[in-house]
């Protein structure tokens, strides 16, 4: 089958922790890997964002990388995107109509790439799913007046959940967030992400550490929903650990982050500040090394569509501690896999890592089950298979082109 994700910020390419490079980049060139080696042929399709850029790059895991052009030739932050989808779509609509190479479905990565898809759809016919990676509903209940998604995304999001052929959802809380936005049920379908497990395994090498202090190990990206601000302030309540933040910027840039100077002046002032260690950004061909050397890891955002560092964390055989929200509720079970504790609290928070770093055997028995459930739930080789049966469904339907079912 010839499927086309469409993915307009996030490019496969991309050098993760960059502005707006995060998980939606990882996910899109994993998904894309996993859905050739089942037999499909997939281009990527993601917005030209530098003139240096050629047509399309053909990748080594076998698929093919357009860059369309839409809007500047340089980097635009994400949220300011909107004005050029219908550029996008159009672009798409017109090298689709031309017949060298029309896909069997377009699965569209976010709700910008969705609007986008949606206009070349109702130009061309072609069956359409999406992936919303996000929803605005949940971000503005957190972020409030710091929310700078564009004004009316709520409103297409909601219309998009009626206008694609099939919402694929990542997780529970998805799915209640889009039946509240009037999204029919019967529109989703539920595929969890996937994690590499070639990369990420227990087995390798561990970053250095010193064995006889406990490592506390956190991932992402230097934003606050992340909840670093909340691990660093559980620290003075976990003795002797060291804490270790991985993401942002490379190490010799960190300096000049504010949010990284904000978060080493709370842990001045809180008297951690020697057991507080940021890495900054490192290569992903060395996340699983970080991994292997943490005695649990902790994933504490505020809300989290989804979340892959748990998986990652989980694959290396290390047992996680994570907030209750969002894709972090269905990937660590509380009390098999994992602890789950409520957001923005760095009480609870101390407490579960103190008990679990003192409990080496609950710490064992956690990261086996993590394990299992790593390679039975969450391989991409499983979310390649599910999306292949989602795509064979939707183009079953067949549609007229200029008509949106």
């Amino acid at each position: 089958m010839r499927v086309a994700m469409i993915s307009e910020h996030a490019s496969p390419l991309a050098v993760l922790g960059e502005e707006d490079a995060g998980g939606q980049n990882t996910h899109v060139a994993e998904l894309a890997a996993a859905l050739v080696v089942e037999g499909h042929e997939v281009r990527v399709y993601t917005r030209r964002d530098s003139a240096a850029l050629p047509e399309s790059v053909s990748t080594a895991d076998g698929y093919q990388v357009w860059h369309v052009p839409a809007g500047p030739a340089r980097r635009v932050p994400k949220d300011a995107l909107l004005p050029y989808l219908g550029e996008f779509g159009t672009w798409l609509a017109d090298t689709w109509r031309r017949g060298g190479w029309t896909p069997d479905v377009a699965h569209a990565h976010f709700w910008m790439s969705g609007l986008a898809t949606v206009h070349a759809s109702r130009r061309t016919g072609v069956p359409t799913v999406l992936t919303y990676h996000a929803l605005g509903t949940v971000k503005q209940r957190h972020q409030g007046s710091r929310d700078t998604s564009p004004p009316g995304r709520i409103g297409y999001e909601r219309a998009l959940g009626r206008a694609v052929d099939r919402v694929v959802v990542q997780c529970e809380d998805e799915v209640r967030e889009l039946v509240r936005m009037g999204v029919p049920r019967s529109r989703m379908a539920m595929v969890p992400s996937g994690v590499n497990q070639e990369v990420f395994h227990p087995d390798g090498p561990a970053a250095p550490r010193d064995p006889a202090r406990p490592r506390i190990l956190t991932v992402g990206r230097m934003v606050e929903r992340k909840g670093f601000l909340e691990v660093v302030r559980a620290l003075p309540a976990v003795p002797d650990a060291e804490c270790v933040v991985v993401g942002g910027p490379p190490a010799d840039l960190l300096a000049a982050d504010t949010f990284a100077r904000r978060l080493s002046a709370l842990a001045e002032s809180c008297g951690v500040a020697d057991r507080v260690r940021l890495v900054g950004g490192v290569p992903r061909e060395e996340m699983a090394a970080w991994y292997r050397s943490a005695d649990v890891l902790v994933a504490a955002p505020w809300y989290e569509p989804f979340g892959l560092t748990p998986l990652e964390g989980m694959a290396c055989g290390v047992p996680v501690i994570g907030t209750d929200v969002g894709g972090i509720a269905d990937t660590v079970v509380d009390g098999l896999t994992g602890d789950l504790v409520p957001p923005r609290d760095p009480r609870a928070l101390s407490t579960a890592i103190r008990r679990l770093l003192a409990d080496k055997v609950r710490r064992f028995a956690y990261a086996t089950a993590a394990l299992d459930r790593i390679r039975c739930q969450y391989s991409w080789k499983r979310c390649a298979e599910q999306l292949g049966s989602v795509y064979a469904a939707v183009t079953a339907i067949g549609r007229p082109v200029g008509v949106v079912a």
